[in-house]
Formats: structure tokens, C-alpha cells, sequence
């Protein structure tokens, strides 16, 4: 998957408008390109419409949001119109962004592996470089943290990989106790 601090892949995919959309038609602009996995399901549509719902407040923090699924064009557009949305849908049926990105795969649903879209956000900067990525995404309040984080507050991004693991590896290391100091009496 694409980490934070790396290069943004560029991309070049058809809109719910029926233009092609690309990085390059946003210069100066802060993108946050979401993908999830299907429209008109329940926690995708409680996405979308969290993002439309959200959209003035990304354009006055400068960003544009983007959804991208593997849903057709057409599909794409039923599902804008039933919800009133206001992102831009992307669609990637050949997942030429979806593996650019890192977010196709293997994942767990209903307890089983499965090959499919891992829903994750990045926020990429008008210098093309992803400020953060966030993968197997909680619909749930993201959209809030997102915006947070465009706006330039928010959490910190998540450690790197490898500075997870050295961080778990040290937290389980033994903790070297303290010299006792003798007790005082009273």
C-alpha cells in the first residue's frame, strides 16, 4: 500500500460526469481519494454521504474528494442520484488504481478471506505526496477525522510499518527495575 511521505500514483479514470479525471486536473489543490467497495451498500453509502456532507468544508480547507470503486459509470450514477451526493465517483473496473494504490486484496468478510477493495483514504498534498494513508478504514466518524486532518489538525499520522514494529518489540521488552532505595522509617 502507498505510505505516507510517498510519491502519489497518478491515475486516469472516468467520472460519474463522464469526464476522465486525474491528479494533474487538480493543481494546488489537497486530494482526498478514497476507495471503497461498492455502491449503494451500507457502509459505503454512509461514507459517500458523510464526504458529500463535508464537501464545503474540504473546498474551504482547499481539498477535493474523490470516491473510487470498481462500480461502472453508470452504476456510479444511479447511485449519486439516489443519495444526492456531492463527491466526485470515480470508476476503476481493470483496478489500474486500486493496484496502484495497494488497496486490492486479500481481507476478511463474515469471517472468511476474500479477494476485494480494502477501504482506505489517502490525503494526498497539492506537491503530489501522500500526507496520510489510512487502510481497512472505520466508516464511522473518518470523514470527520479526514477534514481534521486537511484542516491541519487532527491526529498524527500513523507510525511507518517498520517504527510500529519497533515499538511493539520494545513495549514488549522487559522493563529493567529501578535500584530500591532503602525504605525510610518513621
Amino acid at each position: 500500500m502507498v505510505n505516507a511521505g510517498d510519491r502519489a500514483p497518478d491515475f486516469s479514470l472516468e467520472s460519474d460526469s463522464g469526464k476522465t479525471v486525474g491528479l494533474a486536473d487538480f493543481p494546488g489543490k489537497t486530494v482526498v481519494l478514497y476507495f471503497y467497495p461498492k455502491d449503494d451498500t451500507p457502509g459505503c453509502t454512509r461514507e459517500a454521504q458523510a464526504f458529500s456532507a463535508a464537501l464545503r468544508a474540504f473546498a474551504e480547507a482547499g481539498a477535493v474528494v474523490l470516491g473510487v470503486s470498481r462500480d461502472s459509470v453508470e452504476r456510479h450514477r444511479k447511485f449519486r442520484d439516489k443519495y444526492d451526493l456531492g463527491v466526485t465517483l470515480l470508476s476503476d473496473p481493470d483496478l489500474a488504481a486500486h493496484n496502484a494504490y495497494g488497496v486490492y486484496g486479500e481481507k476478511s468478510m463474515y469471517g472468511k478471506k476474500v479477494m476485494g477493495t480494502i477501504r482506505s483514504t489517502f490525503i494526498i498534498g497539492p506537491d503530489r505526496a501522500v500526507k496520510h494513508a489510512f487502510s481497512a478504514v472505520k466508516v464511522d466518524g473518518h470523514a470527520d477525522e479526514v477534514l481534521a486532518l486537511v484542516r491541519g489538525g487532527g491526529r498524527e499520522a500513523p507510525p511507518a510499518p517498520e517504527a510500529r514494529a519497533t515499538a511493539k518489540s520494545a513495549a514488549k521488552a522487559p522493563a529493567k527495575s529501578a535500584a530500591k532505595a532503602p525504605a525510610k522509617t518513621r
